[in-house]
């Protein structure tokens, strides 16, 4: 398999959980940059996450369930880097 017809770790799974995968020739296919919309709002997520969490964390005032609060959804925005991390380190020829 060439490096263009490698599988894409998509930026979303099943609705079990399961990793989704593109195969694909073309970068530019409806999928592919449907896949590349979504991991840029992540990503611009996960700086307005980063931003809430400090925010709360830098709150002497901030209770407990602030914290969890925050801290819950910082794992679920460093899963979605991650993800895309990964996707991107697989497509680096």
């Amino acid at each position: 398999m060439s490096a263009s017809q490698e599988l894409r770790l998509l930026p979303w799974t099943t609705p079990d959980g399961n990793p989704c995968y593109l195969s694909t020739e073309s970068e530019h296919g409806r999928l592919s940059r449907l896949a590349d919309d979504l991991e840029a709002a992540q990503l611009d997520s996960g700086e307005q996450v980063l931003a809430g969490a400090r925010a709360v964390l830098t709150d002497a005032k901030a209770g407990e369930r602030a914290v969890r609060f925050a801290l819950a959804r910082a794992a679920e925005s460093l899963e979605d880097v991650l993800r895309i991390a990964v996707s991107r380190g697989g497509r680096i020829t």
